[in-house]
């Protein structure tokens, strides 16, 4: 089917359908997997090899997230119909109140009166909820949204939304206000381990990694049994957070004193060594797992296999499939979509659609994350058309698209500097599924790159539409190029915008614009931004 057909024949696919594939922010799903489940975030590692950052959890066997639960996640195989309306209604409230909370000035009176006037139903804590995942990137809005639903006649938050506004908030590094809100929780018997999971997990992404441990630590102080669940999560937390070197010192310094390691905390380390492409620190680990009598299972070869794709040692990773089979280890689906894309990105297709068709035959059903993987397999050797051809398969097999599939084709467009093609299926794509934030940031940076800032703001005015929140990478990119083109105006525009959902903007982006402003002669605007991150960085919110 060729690129024309192909946008021509996106269905008009029922809201019941779309629902799945809404504007939700992807990391706002927090999953707790079980060991026998990792295959289940391996969207994820499919667009491994582009190289700018698309803000994703990559996780291969076991994913520090703790969970919460709400409908909104579910897929449709979990679901009866008659919950469909219900949780259709439930995501167009929540897009409706945060296009209404985006769109005014952002201070407590102003969007209490605004919800105020709203009519909103506060009787669903799932709505509650759904709103403060959405507005996982302006934590300062979701704070007032969180401190205006608590009083509303009849409503009391639940974890699920103290445990989402935390993780939120810690995004912007509120920590203080955040062990506010666990004082409260744990007043309200609403505290539970995963809160402090989730608490060290923002720590050690802000790369805090003493208070990510001591965080840790307080779930004994704060009364709960410490085991050794809780003491790989946090290893698995420090390793996804690019912080490996310190997961290991506390493997090596707690481990046959507080924990004796299972499986599990072997494959944690072989991960995130293998995520940092240290392949001599992978062998250590897994001779010695297999020194204290542990042998691979297939989340361990899942493991070892994508080490070696990242690598590029991808007759490596096909021996290691190999020597699977000789011990009778079915490969999981994971283990299909990792070969599958990393030899698709070397451009090995023929030996990738091999897997794909050795996919199909070990009798595993349709599911999005394979042909994700298939389609990016294409995408690398510019196959278009098998592209377009396949995005039609998962529809007919109504597993797809998901925004992370067009994710996957809109990058390799910009990449061919494809750019018309790209923004066409990018305005087409709604009709299959919601553009998700990293969508929306692909577009606006292939349009700033193009010297095309004015179209890159259009899109980001049908995004905050939408009420999806930017973060602060998407931030950076417009206001680069605004910077660039001087355009001052609008630069400090949304500069300010992201000072005032508590995003503190990196260095180096408020350097350029300190730079332009003093050029211009704009040194008072200039020394007034720098005390107001100063003041950011230094004040705490109020709980």
């Amino acid at each position: 089917m060729g690129y024309h057909r192909f946008l021509n024949s996106i269905p008009k696919i029922s809201q019941k359908l779309k629902l799945y594939h809404s504007s939700i922010n992807p990391n706002s799903s927090l999953l707790l997997l079980h060991y026998n489940s990792s295959i289940n975030n391996i969207n994820n590692h499919l667009l491994k090899p582009i190289h700018y950052q698309i803000h994703t959890q990559i996780s291969i066997g076991y994913p520090s997230k703790p969970q919460i639960s709400t409908y909104i996640h579910k897929t449709p195989n979990n679901i009866d119909n008659n919950n469909i309306e219900n949780i259709h209604e439930i995501s167009k409230e929540a897009e409706r109140i945060c296009k209404l909370v985006s769109q005014n000035p952002l201070n407590d009176s102003n969007i209490d009166s605004s919800l105020s006037n709203a009519k909103i139903d506060v009787s669903s804590p799932t709505l509650i909820v759904e709103v403060l995942k959405r507005l996982s990137n302006a934590g300062v809005v979701g704070l007032s949204f969180f401190r205006w639903a608590e009083k509303q006649n009849g409503f009391k938050h639940n974890a699920d939304s103290y445990n989402t506004l935390i993780e939120s908030l810690g995004k912007i590094k509120q920590f203080k206000l955040i062990w506010t809100l666990v004082d409260d929780m744990k007043r309200k018997r609403l505290l539970t381990k995963d809160t402090f999971a989730l608490i060290s997990r923002r720590y050690a992404r802000a790369r805090k990694v003493r208070e990510a441990v001591d965080a840790f630590e307080k779930i004994g102080k704060y009364g709960f049994q410490i085991d050794l669940s809780d003491f790989n999560r946090l290893i698995d937390t420090l390793a996804k957070s690019k912080n490996v070197s310190s997961a290991q010192q506390v493997f090596d310094k707690m481990k046959n004193k507080r924990f004796k390691p299972d499986i599990k905390s072997f494959a944690i380390l072989l991960e995130g060594w293998g995520q940092e492409q240290n392949l001599l620190r992978l062998d250590e680990v897994y001779r010695e797992m297999k020194e204290v009598g542990f042998e691979p299972d297939v989340v361990t070869y899942g493991i070892l296999i994508n080490a070696y794709c990242k690598t590029k040692k991808y007759d490596d990773a096909i021996k290691m499939y190999h020597e699977m089979e000789t011990k009778n280890i079915k490969p999981s689906p994971h283990i299909f979509c990792t070969l599958i894309n990393g030899l698709g990105s070397d451009k090995r297709l023929d030996e990738a659609l091999k897997f794909f068709e050795l996919y199909k035959s070990n009798g595993f059903v349709a599911e999005a994350p394979t042909y994700n993987a298939l389609v990016g397999a294409y995408c690398w050797s510019m196959r278009m058309n098998d592209v377009f051809r396949t995005v039609d398969e998962m529809r007919k097999s109504g597993v797809g698209p998901t925004s992370r599939t067009y994710d996957i084709i809109l990058y390799h467009l910009v990449k061919a500097r494809r750019t018309k093609q790209a923004y066409s299926v990018f305005q087409k794509m709604s009709e299959d599924c919601e553009p998700s934030v990293s969508t929306y940031e692909i577009i606006v940076r292939m349009f700033c790159k193009q010297d095309r800032v004015d179209m890159a703001m259009n899109v980001w005015d049908q995004m905050k539409a939408k009420g999806v929140s930017p973060g602060m990478h998407m931030f950076s990119i417009l206001i680069s190029s605004l910077s660039f083109e001087n355009k001052l105006d609008e630069a400090l525009k949304y500069f300010n915008e992201m000072l005032d959902i508590g995003i503190r903007p990196p260095a180096q982006l408020f350097s350029k614009l300190k730079d332009v402003l003093v050029e211009e002669g704009k040194e008072n605007i200039a020394l007034d931004l720098a005390h107001k991150i100063d003041k950011l960085r230094k004040t705490p919110l109020v709980g």
